[in-house]
């Protein structure tokens, strides 16, 4: 099992929180050696759930270019406010869900 690490989510920017790293490019589309980042457990989670790994990888493999995407603009605003201890819960968008994935 990997060790847990602490640090600052590059997303929503909040500190001292559970960090994982997040493939800008999804390691099926070509990511492995690609640029990562460090975001906290919700905001990963948040991600996956809104965006296809084909969307992430053609217009979503940048901090800037996820920051500005309306659909997980909102979701930011709302997690800065939270507690580093909250446990969050997401499902997949109705886009998503639509999309068999």
């Amino acid at each position: 099992m990997p060790k847990k690490e602490r640090g600052n989510c590059e997303l929503c920017q909040r500190e001292d929180v559970e960090v994982t790293i997040h493939h800008l490019t999804p390691k099926e589309m070509g990511g492995t050696f690609l640029p990562t980042a460090k975001l906290c457990i919700p905001c990963h989670k948040q991600i996956h759930s809104l965006y296809t790994n084909a969307e992430l990888a053609a217009r979503l493999n940048t901090i800037s270019d996820l920051k500005q995407d309306e659909k997980i603009h909102k979701f930011i605003k709302w997690i800065r406010k939270q507690p580093s201890s909250k446990l969050i819960k997401t499902k997949k968008s109705n886009e998503r869900r639509s999309k068999g994935r």
